[in-house]
């Protein structure tokens, strides 16, 4: 199923057409839930906790994304396409959008913004993705 949107994004380099695979999903889809489940064992820190949201969501995201046939150029585009993967409101794509400059400013730059409440709303984000796959 070709999308108009996301194929203007692959004549701009952003995406790359690409086949379908089911494994490949798949392999998305339980790294998702396994990072979804993983939030809520005991003793994890803030800083874990929305690492493991945000991985889980980024999961959900690129499965939608590949089973449409693209693949991203970068992670960030990513979350830019979900209303056009999975038909979802700027609600989610842009917290997930936000979360991200925040997990890169934690991995690469060494600053901790993470809060509860952005944790939260990562954690609530990759469970509506996930739900919606």
């Amino acid at each position: 199923m070709r999308n108009k949107e996301l194929d203007n994004l692959v004549k701009i380099g952003q995406l790359k057409a690409e086949p379908f695979s089911q494994s490949e999903f798949d392999a998305y889809l339980h790294s998702g839930k396994e990072r979804l489940q993983d939030t809520v064992s005991p003793g994890i820190s803030q800083s874990g906790k929305f690492l493991l949201g945000y991985a889980a969501a980024y999961s959900f995201s690129l499965a939608a994304l590949r089973r449409l046939g693209y693949r991203p150029a970068n992670r960030y585009v990513v979350f830019q396409c979900l209303p056009h993967s999975l038909s979802v409101g700027v609600e989610i794509w842009r917290a997930l959008a936000d979360a991200h400059d925040v997990r890169n400013g934690f991995e690469y730059e060494g600053t901790d913004e993470v809060t509860e409440d952005l944790t939260e709303q990562v954690i609530r984000c990759a469970k509506v993705l996930e739900k919606m796959l």
